[in-house]
């Protein structure tokens, strides 16, 4: 009878063992948003650059998936709101700086559908450039749905401190000591290490708004002038070629977190960024020199990379259909089974896409972009609206631009043809639907 009793005790040990495998082999895939800071679609070696190296994030498009069409905002603030609210900037765009505190976000969302949560990175969310209300309140990344968090202006402006050596960083709710040796890149790295490291028994959802590339370009802990530490602000473009390859190192050591820890079979990761490269850099690539266009509307403003892995279901594709930052929430809801009447969304899911099938995703994009401030302090740049297909844009001062031909948008289409006319006249009403929907506020 004792014998008996073992095999049995054996046998249920052994069916727990496999029930539970199985239940992690099957349960929500994990979510890993990396977003880079300042750096458009040329950037990447996968997409025809000659001159920075990025061979771990072409590693992961020749596994994954690379977008050629993913469209960002022209400026920071408004492709966070867009990408983290998953709607457009007519909707809920209030100033430079802020996300409005009415806002459910995806880390309410993953949150709510019981996923560990975690944004590292940059914030500058809070509105302490308008002085907002509450805009120091150091709990408002936990107010919008993350567990935790290590971030840079959460409550100090960048007078009180850079990004780089020596940064200023908040981490659930307390100041980090100030270390002239530290790198506030590998400090955010490391926190979503540590949090992979220890969420890895349950789903998690990471979103992490890189420091890098953003300016001022400094030296980088590879780069040999950071040895001498009275130039670890030495501002110059030459070293934006050191915080590319810098980055490329970051986005590997997460990938290889995730491995180690078993759970890469199961995760979603996309890699993209928040808008197209500083205007004082020249990129070289296969088609030429490519000039950054940051904070503005042509296609080197709002052209970004974008690369997806699903291990398992991905198959190293290349994805040409038109997607937005609107079209992140609604795909990464999806894949966590999190129902469409929990949000409301601008975008559409391209689930699909990432597991390797085609499909379109948007015949074309209305697009807003508010500008640079708004709120208390005034407001400078001029609202501006346009509707877009992968070929053709029309803002909506009449201005018709055929963006493959001609992206810096030099010269406007006076004369068009039968097609370019009924793709005009369609595009105009769209303009004037979304008009009557969201009329244009302009500030003053």
């Amino acid at each position: 009878m004792k014998y008996i009793v073992v095999i049995v005790i054996l046998l249920f040990t052994t069916n727990t063992m496999f029930a539970q495998k199985q239940s992690k082999k099957h349960k929500q895939p994990n979510v890993v948003i990396i977003m880079a800071d300042d750096m458009g679609y040329e950037c990447l070696g996968c997409n025809g650059s000659t001159e920075y190296s990025t061979p771990n994030l072409d590693q992961l498009a020749a596994e994954g998936v690379r977008f050629t069409n993913c469209i960002s905002q022209p400026l920071c603030t408004p492709s966070r709101v867009k990408i983290m609210t998953g709607q457009g900037n007519y909707r809920n765009y209030v100033c430079f700086g802020y996300l409005d505190v009415n806002q459910k976000t995806f880390g309410n969302l993953f949150k709510n559908a019981g996923y560990a949560t975690c944004i590292s990175g940059k914030w500058q969310l809070n509105g302490i450039t308008e002085e907002r209300e509450n805009y120091q309140d150091v709990n408002r990344p936990h107010h919008f749905g993350f567990d935790e968090y290590c971030l840079w202006q959460m409550v100090h402006e960048k007078r009180d401190g850079e990004r780089f050596a020596n940064p200023m960083l908040t981490q659930n709710g307390k100041d980090l000591p100030r270390n002239e040796d530290a790198y506030g890149p590998d400090i955010v790295n490391d926190f979503v290490l540590d949090f992979i490291d220890r969420k890895a028994d349950e789903p998690f959802f990471v979103y992490y708004p890189m420091l890098l590339v953003h300016d001022p370009f400094v030296p980088t802990p590879d780069s040999p002038e950071w040895a001498d530490k009275s130039r670890r602000y030495e501002n110059d473009t030459t070293y934006f070629a050191d915080m590319m390859a810098y980055t490329d190192k970051m986005v590997q050591k997460v990938i290889d977190k995730l491995k180690a820890k078993g759970v890469w079979e199961n995760t979603i990761l996309i890699f993209t960024a928040d808008n197209g490269t500083h205007r004082s850099v020249y990129t070289q690539t296969t088609s030429g020199v490519v000039r950054g266009a940051k904070g503005f509307t042509n296609k080197y403003g709002i052209h970004v990379p974008m690369i997806a892995s699903y291990k398992g279901k991905s198959i190293g594709s290349v994805a040409d259909e038109l997607v937005s930052f609107a079209d992140i929430l609604p795909t990464i809801c999806e894949a966590a089974g999190i129902n469409e009447n929990q949000y409301l969304t601008d975008g559409n899911s391209f689930l699909h896409l990432i597991k390797g099938q085609k499909g379109e995703i948007n015949s074309e994009l209305v697009m807003e972009y508010p500008g640079r401030f708004g709120g208390n302090k005034g407001y400078k740049g001029k609202p501006k609206r346009w509707v877009m297909n992968k070929d053709y844009k029309l803002y909506n001062n009449g201005r018709f631009y055929n963006i493959v031909d001609d992206p810096n948008e030099k010269s406007r289409i006076e004369n068009l043809t039968e097609e370019e006319l009924k793709i005009k006249e369609h595009f105009q009403h769209l303009l004037d639907e979304k008009e009557k929907e969201f009329p244009i506020v302009k500030k003053k």
